[in-house]
This record gives structure tokens, sequence and C-alpha cells, in this order.
């Protein structure tokens, strides 16, 4: 992840301002929070503006995916070509359902907080619907996880214990 975060951060500083940077890879899948903190670590960016850019872009789709994915994976599933698109993203999904499975929505906010690859806001909203929570409840509780990922992240990515204890 860092060198793709690496890469989009060189080829865009340039054309376009840090903060949209930030905002943008924060809603990319994969990268998400992650990556958009450290890009924003990598621009030498201010850690709480970016941490506000980062949960907000991150954000920013889950509650379509909440509303809509189901529709558009059966939609998906029904064209031959298409169908190993919404399969693959399921199975991926299920392989982290131990905690929704065992805890619900408390499960689901300890998933996304936990900045681990394949555990962001995006497989979260995905595994609330496969698990038919509640998507209001859903989306709370993915905000929070995605709040407790993003004051791991800042430290991790603008070491700020550090600069708190120095």
């Amino acid at each position: 992840m860092d060198s793709i975060v690496q890469s989009m951060v060189a080829s865009l500083d340039s054309v376009i301002p840090k903060e949209l940077i930030v905002l943008l890879i924060s809603m990319i899948p994969l990268l998400e929070l992650r990556g958009s903190l450290l890009a924003a670590g990598i621009m030498d960016m201010n850690w709480l503006p970016s941490m506000i850019l980062s949960v907000l872009g991150n954000m920013a789709p889950i509650p379509f995916i909440l509303l809509f994915i189901k529709a558009i994976f059966n939609w998906m599933k029904k064209f031959k070509h298409l169908r190993k698109i919404p399969q693959f993203c399921e199975r991926k999904a299920m392989k982290h359902s131990d905690q929704i499975e065992k805890y619900g929505v408390w499960g689901l906010c300890l998933f996304v907080a936990i900045p681990l690859p394949g555990t962001g806001a995006w497989t979260g909203a995905l595994l609330s619907v496969l698990f038919s929570l509640k998507p209001t409840k859903s989306l709370f509780f993915i905000f929070i996880g995605v709040l407790i990922a993003s004051f791991i992240m800042s430290i991790v990515s603008f070491g700020i214990v550090n600069k708190l204890l120095y």
C-alpha cells in the first residue's frame, strides 16, 4: 500500500491541492483512511485537518454502500461476465465475519477500528449488508470505528505521541 500511496502523491501533488488528494484517497476501497493519512504524512500536512478530511472522505460512500450494494450485486450476478465481482467481494468480506457474528454492531465497530488491510469502512459496510444489520445503526458504528482507526493511524503516520511528549 505504501508504494501505491507514494506514487499517487508523487503524480498528483503538483496538480491538485494536498487536501483534495487526502480526501480522494480516503474514498478509494482498500486504501481508504489508512492510505489517506499515510499520504498526508508523506506530504507533511497538519495531522488534525488531515484526520478530519480522511474521516469525511472515508465515510462519504458508506451510506450508499449500505443502501444500494445488495441491489447492485444482485444486478451484477445476472450477467455471467460480472458475476465474479460480487462473489469475490462477498467471499472476501465473509472471511472477516466472526466478529460480526459474535458481537453484532460492536463487532462491526471493532472490525472497522483496527487499521489492517481489508478491515476498513467499505468492507464493514458490506458485512453489515450481508448480515442484514440495520443501516442507520451500522452507519453509526462504522463511523465510530473510522474515528478510532483515524486516531490510531494519526499516531502512526504523524508520530503524534512524540509531538505531544516532546
